[in-house]
């Protein structure tokens, strides 16, 4: 595309008839007012041409970019869609074995391993029935969920009580306190494994069926979530809490009654990685009910059937999907919550 100018008069001439500006209009007019009036048109032609020049230009200058942002967005897409392939690729595995025999989950190849067994349908689901009734699986995933549900009843008080005197109360040692929290949530679980067991055993003094509550006690207190109580609570006004004060309202009240409520995201989200955390729980159930299998927890049992003599990899694979079956319950369910509850807890980070 060639640049618009005004190389002559007879284009000058011509762009005045356009406008209805002829030699007739300027004939009565003395010269200086006439060479005027010519400089202000030539002024305005060449104004817009600047302007109709800068359009071309920006246009030819954005058409690539955008070319570029389209490229890069696709590319995005197709790298998403392959890293979620390949992570969906051993659910897709574990859900078809668990339909299959011995002899046709061996035989499987290619991508007949990541099908379910169409072909018997009469024996789809054999192999979760073998392992809720032969197997009992189900009174240890009903044990996990008594512990969970009391776990996570006990972690929101507790937690949530934490850190809501952290946020809204100022004290001696608050900072110190606080930066103890941020340590903490560094040092890895494993390394107090062993203090935490002789704290049971010993200073306790919980044996037999009463290690029950050791199992339940160490999923109480988290600092991670003391943590996200603390910044989530300091996002909420203190204008609440000023009124509920006025109306003769003490802090257990304004907490029960006007903070929790307002807190169902980082609630939501506490309970659900408590949740997550007492069912997938195995070493330390082990450590406490080796002694006492009809009391240990889900995860635990599933060691004990994979070490069973002749059992199928489809029974494997089918307790696996029963085990996994509530996280996704609660996890979907919870999803929401646990995007505000994040949001709103990061906003004072």
């Amino acid at each position: 595309m060639e640049k618009l100018t005004l190389n002559s008069e007879q284009e000058l001439l011509e762009s005045f008839e356009e406008r209805g500006l002829d030699d007739s209009s300027l004939a009565g007019a003395p010269d200086a007012e006439s060479n005027k009036v010519l400089e202000e048109q030539v002024e305005i032609e060449k104004s817009e041409l600047v302007d109709t020049q800068l359009i071309y230009d920006y246009a030819s200058v954005s058409i690539p970019k955008n070319k570029k942002k389209i490229a890069l967005d696709v590319a995005w897409y197709v790298a998403g869609a392959v890293l979620s392939l390949i992570f969906i690729l051993p659910i897709l595995y574990m859900l078809a074995v668990s339909t299959k025999s011995q002899l046709a989950a061996d035989r499987a190849t290619g991508i007949a391993m990541f099908l379910p067994d169409f072909a018997n349908l009469g024996t789809f689901f054999d192999n979760y029935g073998r392992v809720l009734t032969e197997y009992g699986i189900w009174r240890n995933a009903l044990n996990s969920l008594i512990y969970a549900a009391i776990a996570i009843v006990l972690n929101i008080l507790v937690n949530g009580l934490a850190g809501y005197v952290l946020s809204k109360f100022n004290f001696p040692g608050k900072k110190f306190f606080t930066f103890i929290i941020l340590f903490l949530i560094i040092v890895p679980v494993e390394t107090s494994i062993i203090p935490l067991y002789t704290i049971v055993t010993d200073m306790l003094g919980l044996k037999g069926p009463t290690m029950v509550v050791g199992v339940i006690l160490p999923a109480v207190i988290s600092i991670f979530n003391i943590f996200l109580f603390m910044q989530f609570f300091e996002s909420i006004p203190k204008d609440y809490e000023e009124a509920a004060r006025i109306d003769g309202a003490g802090n257990l009240k304004i907490f029960f009654k006007v903070i929790l409520p307002l807190s169902k995201p980082i609630v939501a989200t506490v309970a659900v990685f408590c949740f997550i955390g007492v069912w997938n729980d195995y070493l330390w159930p082990m450590m406490l009910l080796s002694a006492y299998p009809e009391l240990m927890p889900v995860q635990a049992v599933l060691q004990t059937i994979q070490s069973i003599d002749g059992v199928t990899t489809g029974e494997i694979m089918a307790s696996l999907v029963i085990t996994s079956i509530p996280i996704f319950i609660v996890y979907i369910a919870a999803q929401k919550y646990i995007v505000q509850g994040f949001g709103s807890a990061g906003l004072k980070m």
